[in-house]
């Protein structure tokens, strides 16, 4: 067993008595058995090194979609629609450049996709599952090979994704959902209710949709989670309207026109972009309501489970909600830690994409004795980082995705510099003039509980608090005690002993736990995603029980020996 702590001292052993207690009470660490015979395989994430065929795909698919402001209508069951509210998608590294125009969806329309979805729901629901998959396996392929490279540019250039970023979400991952839930379902299919005698009684059970309509709200961050949320849904049998983010509209314009040509039918899916609070009052005013499925703001899905609430009396269903509202995140680093490891992986967690995932490192907890490589390595790698043009190869990351969230971002930086508690080592930065650039920023904390830390930022800030080892138990509690969140977070650690510990202790601090390992890239089917407390239901998109939350199961039974008797036996006896 290593040492628990790297600098142990007599100071020290009442701690270390505490986390071998610890220890003691966890027993084993129970590890579940690898799948056998897996059918199903995630995406390959392609390289686009110099010279290869995937990298002049993209240029020209880049150099294609940048040349014109395209047009992107409403659509409800097969019908394009405008209206007087246009808007426009312009690219965040480059705000005067607009890339697509499309229009509001005012309340009646929206009315219109309701009765749309709630009509075709049956009708689709009657579609044999083999038929749907083979939807779902066409898509899979178009968006794998035909219109990869599309997909990628409309992701970069609306979303400030770079090529990396692009293509492990609206390639690998958006292929990933549509094929291995589609796995889950077949998988799923497999199991049947016990039959004592199938001479005299035969169970069985059956996955229909929910009568009514499902409504599918999607962010900005992840071109995939918008075909998850829209898509999965729609698998089990259901009929939905799909409101895209804004500033997602053109690449999830791109999956909504690949599921058609895979053969979808129109109807089952809706395309309605929409004023939120409008889209939220009407869909949550309607009898017909079945769920919510919800990636965004704890505000906005605290508003709409109000709504439903509010509203629970008139509806056919009891509506179910579903949602994910982002995390404070976190790294906690043990004195046993490879220093090395922690700089690198922070700076992949922080500040890839910004940190505009819900699953980046946000907040760190660091040892003193750690804490001077740390801080060298962190800086060091910062003051590296090309913050630039998504098309210019060498960027490692670009600008934030629009106007508010540059003002809310950077209102934490100057919160940073104003206060007596906080000094920023790295960055600190910004500039909107041509796009909404803000430099990787890290910030030292004297207070574990300052708003920096324990408020989302959803932004490129990441904040330090330096720990004395001592008082190691003590900081390990504030993860779990100072937020409202508990998406991710990682350990870092040599010491079995703290690892095992720390299972236990972060036990309800997040919903994806990592071990040695950044707090951010989750894959599909690998890392089921989600989190508890306010940061979402923890469906788990990704896993095999994700798309239970879209259907609703039929048990059926059939006897096959008629009833004779209303007396039991022992009754004649």
């Amino acid at each position: 067993m290593l040492r628990f702590m790297r600098n142990a001292n007599a100071g020290l052993a009442v701690q270390q008595s505490a986390i071998k207690s610890c220890v003691r009470s966890l027993g084993s660490v129970v590890h579940s058995p690898n799948l056998k015979d897996v059918s199903v395989a995630n995406e390959p994430i392609l390289t686009y090194r110099k010279d290869s065929k995937e990298r002049k795909a993209l240029q020209q698919a880049l150099k294609t979609t940048a040349a014109k402001c395209e047009e992107v209508p409403i659509v409800i069951g097969g019908k394009e629609f405008k209206t007087d509210q246009v808007v426009h998608q312009v690219m965040p590294h480059d705000h005067q450049h607009k890339l697509a125009k499309f229009y509001y969806a005012d309340k009646k329309l929206l009315e219109q996709a309701i009765k749309t979805a709630v009509e075709t729901q049956p009708k689709w629901d009657r579609v044999p599952f083999d038929e749907r998959l083979k939807i779902w396996e066409r898509a899979a392929d178009l968006m794998a090979g035909k219109y990869r490279q599309e997909l990628n540019a409309a992701t970069m250039l609306g979303q400030a994704k770079t090529i990396i970023q692009a293509e492990i979400d609206a390639a690998c991952e958006l292929i990933d959902f549509i094929r291995i839930h589609a796995y889950f379902l077949k998988e799923c299919v497999k199991y049947q209710p016990i039959s004592e005698d199938l001479k005299v009684t035969k169970n069985s059970l059956r996955y229909r949709g929910i009568d009514g309509f499902i409504a599918a709200v999607s962010p900005f961050n992840f071109t995939a989670i918008g075909g998850n949320l829209a898509y999965t849904p729609a698998l089990m049998g259901n009929g939905v309207l799909w409101k895209p983010s804004d500033t997602a509209l053109l690449s999830n314009w791109r999956i909504f026109n690949i599921m058609r040509e895979a053969g979808l039918p129109d109807g089952v899916v809706n395309f309605v972009p929409a004023d939120g609070p409008v889209f939220g009052d009407t869909i949550t005013a309607s009898p017909h309501l079945a769920a919510i499925n919800f990636t965004g703001s704890v505000p906005t899905f605290s508003r709409l489970w109000k709504q439903v609430g509010n509203n629970i009396d008139k509806y056919n269903n009891f509506p179910r909600l579903i949602g994910e509202c982002g995390g404070k995140n976190y790294h906690f680093v043990h004195s046993s830690a490879d220093a090395q490891s922690v700089v690198t992986s922070t700076i992949r967690s922080a500040f890839e994409y910004s940190g505009q995932k819900c699953s980046a490192c946000s907040r760190m907890y660091v040892p003193e004795s750690l804490w001077p490589e740390i801080k060298e390595g962190l800086v060091a790698e910062a003051c590296k980082l090309k913050i630039g043009d998504v098309q210019d190869t060498k960027s490692f990351t670009s600008a934030v995705i629009d106007d508010k969230a540059f003002k809310r971002i950077t209102g934490y930086i100057e919160h940073a510099k104003n206060s007596s508690n906080l000094e920023i080592i790295a960055g600190g930065t910004y500039s909107d003039s041509k796009g909404y650039f803000i430099n990787p920023t890290i910030v030292v904390t004297k207070d574990p509980k300052d708003r920096i830390m324990t408020e989302e930022i959803f932004g490129p800030v990441l904040t330090v608090y330096v720990y004395k080892e001592k008082d190691l138990f003590d900081t390990m509690k504030l993860v779990h005690t100072s937020t409202q969140f508990a998406l991710t977070g990682a350990v870092f650690g040599q010491d079995e002993e703290f690892i095992k510990c720390a299972l236990e202790e972060f036990k309800t601090s997040a919903g994806n736990f990592y071990i040695n390992d950044k707090s951010t890239g989750s894959v599909v089917g690998q890392q089921p995603f989600g989190g508890g407390r306010k940061s979402g239901t923890n469906d788990k998109a990704g896993g095999p029980h994700y798309i239970l939350r879209w259907t609703s199961p039929q048990s059926i039974k059939e006897t096959f020996v008629p009833l004779r008797d209303v007396n039991y036996p022992y009754m004649e006896e």
